[in-house]
């Protein structure tokens, strides 16, 4: 197999197929309408890497989940009150899972997936609101959940449909490395990337890895990380040129290990 028929098949077997995860959600979308009142929550729904399909599978990434924003009517309160709301209603639906309080949202643990709902307003003039990073989540700031997925999409679109699955490959590599980015901002990284003549998903994967970066400020075995993914293309690229595929594939299966 060579380097570009092992991205090809990472690309295609990261793909999100558990057909249980849209039942989960289907389910927690029919429980939130029974629970609350349509003059408490004015609309509930995904948003994030599931709703873009560069959501990966648990064996590929066991810190997968769903974001789903249940949008509260504003009466005025602060996040934590409707994060208490939300935590009322997983005790009673969600009594056998692991359920818990993660600034900002609530966290619910179940055994094929993790949901992060998050609690959010909408006002009029600053759209949707979810609980600021700043003042310890005592307040709002304003957000377009799904703003990004338009982006995303004109991105795939003009780059031979080769972005999202880019994404996927990164995205694996980042969770067997120890998750040097959050999970959002690597797929932001990929999107602000620029790809002249590339045409296949090797070409890409190169490209991106060349302009990958951490900040100047990151730890230590962040910047390690990167280097080592940099470093191990580099040595690929020359398997390549020498004519030994086999190593270069041996190679590569160091920082995107098979499954």
């Amino acid at each position: 197999m060579s380097v570009q028929s092992y991205l090809d098949s990472v690309a295609k077997n990261a793909v999100l197929k558990d057909s249980t995860i849209t039942t989960s959600i289907s389910t927690l979308k029919n429980r939130l309408g029974y629970y609350f009142d349509s003059s408490v929550v004015i609309e509930h729904f995904t948003f994030g890497s599931n709703t873009r399909y560069t959501m990966l599978p648990r064996k590929y990434d066991p810190k997968s989940d769903v974001d789903y924003m249940v949008v509260f009517h504003n009466s005025g309160h602060q996040p934590q009150t409707y994060l208490n709301r939300l935590k009322s209603f997983v005790e009673l639906y969600y009594s056998a899972s692991e359920r818990k309080q993660s600034h900002p949202t609530i966290r619910l643990n179940l055994n094929h997936i993790t949901f992060e709902l998050v609690p959010a307003i909408y006002n009029v003039l600053y759209g949707y609101q979810i609980p600021a990073p700043a003042n310890n989540f005592e307040s709002w700031i304003s957000t377009d959940p799904n703003d990004f997925n338009s982006k995303l999409t004109d991105k795939n679109k003009n780059n031979y449909f080769f972005i999202k699955p880019l994404i996927r490959i990164l995205k694996y590599w980042n969770a067997n490395a120890g998750y040097v980015f959050e999970s959002y901002e690597l797929e932001q990284k990929i999107v602000g990337m620029y790809f002249l003549f590339c045409y296949n998903i090797k070409d890409y994967f190169y490209s991106a890895v060349e302009q990958l970066q951490c900040s100047y400020w990151s730890p230590q075995w962040k910047q390690d990380a990167v280097n080592k993914l940099k470093n191990t293309v580099t040595s690929v690229k020359a398997y390549e040129s020498g004519g030994l595929p086999y190593s270069a594939e041996a190679e590569i299966k160091k920082v995107l290990p098979d499954i």
